[in-house]
């Protein structure tokens, strides 16, 4: 995961929201109101989609693995829990089928205090609560928020970790190539920059550019350390070319 910045949305959408908020109200504000109406909300819908396809990653990855194209919005707080938020604007996210209907579905776990357990990636920074082991390229949770988001989301299930592995060695190869060219003054030392932080997975990228120096030297080629460090000096720490 990798945070993300939520876009305000225009009046004119908030006020269509709101009219459907009120419609869930009005039926009753329960749960199966909330999902009749939801199913009906083909403007809504049309409006927040487009919004969270502006503020995700590359080519409109899921907000959850960073791998699979966002299909579904997700109501990040499930409407069997609060079905008045179904026409929130700050209560949707977009994520792939499998996150949504296989990992998440309507779980939404509670600290003892009542607060969520769950990373939102437009709240949260996900580095203050996950780190990525690039030895297994498993995540492991810093906090019992890292470690719940881990559970739910699936993001330490099979494919994510192949895929991270992949991610891991062409994150490499690609910035130190990015490195000579830049050394070069190769302009196109730029595009090659974007086109890795477009790419699937740039959690691993991003978790790359927070990496520790003294872990890095354990798991990264030598010739890969000064790529990395001039990668941060340029680029930065955060998954936006």
């Amino acid at each position: 995961m990798i945070p993300l910045q939520r876009v305000p949305a225009p009046h004119r959408t908030q006020t269509l929201l709101q009219r459907w908020t009120t419609r869930v109200q009005n039926a009753g504000a329960t749960t199966t109101a909330a999902r009749a109406e939801w199913k009906k909300a083909s403007a809504p819908k049309r409006h927040v989609k487009a919004l969270l396809e502006s503020m995700a990653h590359g080519a409109v990855r899921c907000m959850y693995c960073d791998d699979s194209r966002g299909t579904d919005i997700d109501h990040f707080q499930p409407l069997a829990s609060a079905p008045l938020r179904a026409f929130v604007w700050e209560n949707h996210l977009i994520a792939c089928a499998w996150c949504n209907s296989n990992d998440k579905r309507e779980r939404y776990p509670l600290a003892p205090n009542g607060t969520c357990l769950l990373i939102d990636p437009t709240v949260d920074d996900p580095a203050d609560h996950l780190i990525l082991r690039f030895t297994s390229c498993l995540y492991e949770g810093l906090t019992s928020k890292g470690r719940a988001s881990i559970d739910v989301f699936g993001l330490n299930r099979p494919d994510l970790l192949d895929g991270r592995t992949r991610a891991f060695t062409t994150a490499c190869l690609v910035i130190e190539g990015w490195h000579q060219r830049h050394l070069e003054g190769d302009p196109s030392a730029k595009e090659k920059a974007h086109a890795l932080l477009e790419s699937p997975f740039v959690d691993v990228v991003y978790s790359l550019t927070r990496l520790d120096p003294d872990i890095a030297e354990t798991v990264l080629e030598a010739r890969t350390l000064p790529a990395l460090e001039a990668w941060r000096s340029v680029c930065g720490t955060t998954p936006t070319p």
